[in-house]
């Protein structure tokens, strides 16, 4: 088991420092942490994070589509935290970079040399009106939350026919393929099991497009069109009505907005996502309450002693695990550079990658970066980079669960070195 230093907050003087502080025990809090100790072993790390558990979150999609085990996705933190990091099991409650300090929980203040910000970001359940009270049950469920995916699961394999309302909220939102995911799987598992023409799907999307990349777009209306969806775009959900089984969507059009109800007998939710309070809150935000970061390098805009990566960042990249595996390195070359005084070598393009799971059996591996250029990682005689194909379906349910706890949280950077700047 890994035996990294697991701080007692409530039994250490009240001011600590580290050479480098990390808010975040997820994909980029360790990633980071595991690629700056590849760098420079003498450094002095910290991770704040309060969590017992650790949750590839990405393999929450295959839960729901009754692929993969809950289990399979979640790990203890102790087995995950890096042996070299001193782990403060508390919550960070501010942010004051100024004085270079992160005030904890209980009062007490991390100095540090650097800050690294990656808590990932905050789901807000309260959004939708009555939503919290009826998850779980009454055919609400989300593949955004660990206990509720195999709800997802059950509800499939119990539907035979009805109506059934998947939900995608305004952007932006960790994953933007993963509300129609669960929609392609549900889908596939009806249809094979010969229901699919008694069961009507509608896709409600708070946007105007079915992917924001417009290569990808055919594809996905191939999948749409065979599985008979009903496409409803500009469409919010507001609210839940458990017990009656209707949602409300605010819809949106050159007119002005009107609220519209359905019923349905199977809800997918997917609801509004933000930054974190602890960055939204602090100097470290942009206008939108996002970590403000240079898109190119992650050093914060005006703060250089702070990085930053993952979801809670105002970059204009897909918000992914993907994303993360190629951010963790830059900002660890560059860190370590800053300290040392010297010019910022790595630079970050913008990669995201999403896995859209539109059968079981076949992904189209959507890789992209900044402006929607496309960047796939393999030929395109090996991989049709816009089309569905197995090779996306390995990756995806085989091959990224292993590199993700075995490669990229270990600082083993395989297909993710940096780009330089100069």
């Amino acid at each position: 088991m890994n035996e990294s230093t697991v701080v007692d907050e409530t039994k250490t003087e009240n001011d600590k420092r580290h050479d480098i502080v990390i808010i975040g025990g997820g994909a980029g809090g360790i990633a980071v942490a595991s690629s700056l100790h590849k760098r420079r072993s003498d450094l002095d790390i910290a991770i704040v994070e309060p969590a017992q558990d650790h949750f590839y979150q990405p393999g929450w999609t295959l839960v729901g589509g009754g692929v993969f085990t809950p289990e399979q996705t979640r790990r203890s933190m102790r087995s995950v935290i890096p042996s070299f990091v001193t782990w403060h099991q508390t919550a960070a409650e501010r942010l004051l970079p100024d004085s270079r300090q992160v005030v904890l929980g209980d009062g007490s203040a991390l100095g540090y040399r650097a800050l690294v910000v990656a808590p990932g970001l905050e789901i807000d359940w309260q959004a939708i009106d009555g939503l919290e009270e009826t998850l779980g049950k009454n055919g609400v469920t989300s593949n955004y939350r660990f206990d509720l995916a195999p709800y997802t699961w059950s509800l499939v394999q119990a539907m035979r026919g009805g109506k059934a309302l998947f939900t995608q909220p305004p952007m932006p939102i960790k994953c933007a393929g993963a509300p129609q995911k669960a929609m392609y799987l549900s889908c596939y598992e009806w249809e094979k099991q010969g229901v699919l023409n008694n069961i009507d799907v509608h896709f409600h999307n708070a946007g105007g497009v079915m992917f924001g990349v417009s290569d990808f777009v055919p594809a996905l209306d191939d999948y749409v069109q065979r599985y008979g969806i009903h496409k409803q775009f500009q469409q919010n959900l507001v609210a839940v009505d458990g017990p009656a089984q209707k949602a409300r969507f605010r819809v949106t059009s050159e007119d002005g907005s009107e609220e519209i109800e359905t019923d349905f007998d199977m809800l997918h939710v997917v609801p509004p996502q933000c930054a974190p309070r602890l960055v939204r809150e602090s100097p470290l935000a942009n206008e939108g309450g996002w970590l403000d970061l240079d898109a190119d390098t992650l050093q914060h805009n005006r703060f250089s002693d702070v990085f930053g990566l993952g979801d809670a960042s105002g970059t204009g990249n897909a918000k992914t695990a993907a994303a993360v595996r190629k951010q963790a390195p830059v900002v660890a070359d560059n860190l370590v550079a800053s300290l040392d005084g010297k010019p910022m070598p790595s630079g970050y393009p913008g990669y995201g990658a999403c896995p859209l799971t539109v059968e079981r059996g076949r992904v189209v591996l959507a890789e992209f970066g900044y402006g929607g250029q496309l960047q796939p990682t393999f030929p395109s005689w090996i991989n049709q980079a816009t089309r569905p194909t197995k090779l996306g379906w390995s990756i995806k349910a085989q091959q990224l669960p292993f590199i993700y706890w075995n490669l990229m949280l270990k600082g083993h950077e395989w297909l993710a070195k940096p780009q330089r700047r100069f």
